[in-house]
Parts: C-alpha cells; sequence; structure tokens
C-alpha cells in the first residue's frame, strides 16, 4: 500500500520540536467549541476572536482556544433569583415625562402615483 507523501495535519510528526505550539485549523477549533466552521472563520475574519494568520489559512493556538472560551463565557448574576422567593421591589427608573407642546398638526396628502398621472395605454399608431 501507498502512503500519502505527506502526512496529515492531526498525526504528529517525529522532527516536531517540542516547543513549537500546536496550531489547529478553524474545522477543528469548531468541532471543540460545537459551532459551525464558517462561525470561526468569519469571526476571525471580522477580527473578533484571537487567531494566526498562516498564508490566507487561519490557525488557532491552544492560547487562542482557551481566550475565545473566555470571551464567550456567560457569568451568573450577582443576585440570583430563587424560585418561591420574593425579592425585594427594585427602584424602577422614573418614566419619561411627555413635554405637551401647542405645535398644530399637520395632515398630509398621499400624492397619486406616478402611473396614474401618464396614460395607461399608448396611443395608438
Amino acid at each position: 500500500m501507498r502512503q500519502p507523501a505527506i502526512t496529515p495535519a492531526a498525526a504528529p510528526t517525529p522532527h516536531v520540536e517540542v516547543g513549537l505550539p500546536r496550531l489547529y485549523a478553524p474545522e477543528e477549533v469548531a468541532a471543540v467549541l460545537g459551532c459551525s466552521a464558517w462561525w470561526v472563520k468569519d469571526r476571525a475574519r471580522r477580527r473578533l476572536i484571537p487567531f494566526t494568520r498562516v498564508g490566507r489559512a487561519y490557525r488557532f493556538s491552544d492560547e487562542h482556544l482557551a481566550e475565545i472560551v473566555r470571551m464567550h463565557e456567560e457569568r451568573p448574576a450577582r443576585n440570583p433569583r430563587r424560585p418561591g422567593v420574593v425579592a425585594a421591589s427594585s427602584p424602577k427608573p422614573p418614566a419619561r415625562q411627555r413635554r405637551e407642546t401647542a405645535v398644530p398638526t399637520v395632515r398630509l396628502k398621499a400624492r397619486p402615483p406616478r402611473r396614474m398621472t401618464k396614460s395607461q395605454y399608448g396611443t395608438a399608431a
């Protein structure tokens, strides 16, 4: 059986130095995050998530992946409401006061459409 000339990216190469970071493709990052590769590429293109650019390809290191997870992390509220417990009413912001002005309103009149002003049927020739 013939072996491919280029080893797949997922297979570790024996001559790779230990100090170099592992770079992941957008498809691999999407599988870890549970989203689409399109979302990962789109966010990188718009510079909303950290990435490394190798040629024209987006690549992501372990640190990038950890930072993406931290960026999209949701924290619980400080005072979570428990069911069955009546919370004290929080002060509501004052209602917006509407100023009454004595400006008369003007009634707008619709203009007839252009197709009604021209003859619907051309002249007979």
